[in-house]
């Protein structure tokens, strides 16, 4: 056995994991080095930019059906049971891990010592051990990055063991096919087999947080974007895929804390990586300036096509995947916070895309609706965003990130409660889809606009103009804006047959209270009360 790269003296897996047989190990190679490797294994190639393109195989995307959690006396009475979390059993995941060592046995593995959590105060030190040298780099680009001080006395807490070659065989293991990522809490490991898709890790490990945080650290855990202003004002930004997460944190007056994973505790907010993972179809210079130029070498690109006979990236074709990415070290982009931690957050938006034209531009919301928006995680897709989607459709994703939660909504939506009551902290809806009637009638907000208001009540000067409130969702509505045409700011204003969208409205209405009973066991009756009301038909 052979050991390559930077090694602390806790660096031992045979000890630790009972990784015995090796053929080499390389330990916390360089990205320099971890390309080479790529290349001359003939897993990628270099982009025109100096980026690495890489293919992850058959799967381009998570597999949340093959997440398991394995059910023992720490989560039994802990963990949000069902088809989110998945139970495994404690001696399936044994014997399926026993059969990962003989599989890596003879093998090269690629060792990364990494960390997740920017404030010291809740920092996770973990160890990636990863079959293919890209994979290795994901988690270079996407985990905090130890010095080499730090290295040198590096003691992991948890271990993810990823072999995208290694398939499970269902019947015996337990997995529903042939690729699997399981989460086992008492042993502190993650293992990942039969899929070569990277976010697998990231995720892995978010979701670990997510119960580690919350449970036992008094912490709220946030599927968000993040950034902070000029004075060290911090605004968070949630919201589902389409809604315009990336697009309205990306702002050149405020730095950028982080794009999707954060934690909120007493007094700080906090990153938890050390980079981000962004869609790239249809990227373009003039979109997403920030992420194009963070594309060079260092930056790995994931299940992308090339402009033919070049090394050009062609971002609008989709043959692969939709779901084209880029991983890229935080520091590729100028205009971030070192380290990646500001205050509590003065301001909280919600963004949704709600696509029936119902909701407000922009709404303030009371500490019950906002744990109950929370709660509901509301956006819209229309026509064309997935296969099969011919009209608008409700997408409700309990705390902005449902497939992440390893508690019930609840518990985090108790959390963000209490830390608004304990605080001046705003929350804000706003509404990024349709004004003057549902999709195919009425038309996109304007970003321009989206930007102004959010803008206005960063700068307070929301705080003293008068507002309105919207029927049956009882939101609370400025009756001016700064940059703003106001007759957009009431939506029911904004359409040609008013009583369509009174019939619209009380639809939706009726979506959210329907959604909102697979909660109503765990959830106060001050939140109930926050629920939209629904109008008796006649």
């Amino acid at each position: 056995m052979n050991i390559f790269g930077k090694q602390g003296k806790n660096a031992d897996l045979a000890k630790s994991l009972g990784l015995e047989g090796l053929e080499n190990q390389f330990w916390n190679l360089s990205p320099a080095e971890l390309v080479e490797d790529t290349i001359l294994n003939g897993q990628g190639m270099l982009t025109d930019t100096g980026a690495l393109s890489i293919e992850t195989g058959e799967f381009t995307g998570r597999s949340p059906k093959d997440r398991f959690v394995v059910c023992d006396e720490k989560t039994e009475n802990s963990v949000w049971w069902g088809d989110v979390n998945i139970k495994f059993t404690p001696e399936k995941f044994d014997a399926l891990f026993g059969k990962m060592k003989e599989y890596l046995k003879g093998k090269d593995v690629y060792v990364r010592d990494a960390y997740a959590c920017a404030d010291d105060n809740f920092r996770l030190n973990i160890r990636v051990i990863t079959e293919t040298p890209w994979s290795n780099m994901f988690a270079n680009n996407m985990f905090l990055r130890p010095t080499e001080a730090e290295i040198e006395d590096f003691n992991p807490e948890w271990h993810i063991v990823c072999a995208p070659e290694f398939m499970a065989v269902a019947a015996e293991d337990g997995t529903r096919q042939h690729n699997f990522a399981i989460l086992n809490f008492t042993k502190k490991m993650i293992i990942i087999g039969g899929t070569g898709y990277t976010g697998e890790i990231k995720k892995g490990i978010f979701s670990v947080l997510n119960y580690i945080l919350p449970h036992e650290k008094n912490v709220l855990s946030m599927h968000c974007s993040a950034n902070i202003g000029k004075d060290g004002d911090t605004a968070v930004f949630f919201g589902l895929s389409g809604t315009g997460k990336t697009t309205l944190s990306s702002d050149e007056n405020r730095r950028l804390i982080g794009d999707d994973e954060h934690g909120w505790s007493d007094d700080t907010v906090f990153n938890f990586e050390g980079g981000c993972y962004a869609k790239t179809i249809d990227l373009s210079k003039e979109k997403e300036p920030q992420i194009y130029d963070a594309i060079k070498f260092g930056a790995i690109l994931e299940n992308i096509t090339f402009e033919e006979g070049t090394s050009t990236p062609d971002y609008t074709d989709n043959s692969i995947t939709e779901n084209t990415r880029v991983s890229y070290p935080i520091y590729h982009i100028d205009n971030i916070v070192t380290p990646s931690v500001g205050t509590s957050p003065k301001n909280i938006f919600f963004l949704t895309a709600d696509a029936f034209g119902v909701l407000p531009p922009i709404s303030r919301l009371t500490k019950e609706q906002a744990m109950y928006h929370f709660m509901s995680g509301y956006t819209a897709k229309v026509a064309g965003t997935e296969m099969g989607i011919t009209e608008p459709t409700t997408t409700f994703s309990a705390c902005f990130g449902k497939a992440f939660l390893p508690l019930h909504p609840a518990k985090y939506a108790d959390l963000l409660g209490k830390k608004l009551e304990n605080s001046d902290t705003k929350v804000w809806l706003i509404n990024t889809g349709w004004s003057g009637g549902s999709y195919g009638v009425g038309s996109r907000m304007k970003l321009s606009y989206t930007r102004a208001m959010i803008t206005a009540a960063l700068e307070g000067k929301l705080d003293n103009v008068k507002f309105e409130t919207l029927p049956v969702f009882e939101l609370s509505m400025p009756t001016e804006c700064e940059g703003v045409p106001t007759e957009i700011l009431n939506p029911r204003g904004t359409w040609a047959d008013k009583a369509a969208y009174d019939v619209t409205a009380n639809d939706l209405a009726s979506q959210f209270v329907k959604n909102f009973e697979q909660f109503a066991d765990e959830t106060s009756e001050a939140i109930l009360a926050a629920a939209p009301k629904v109008m008796a038909k006649n």
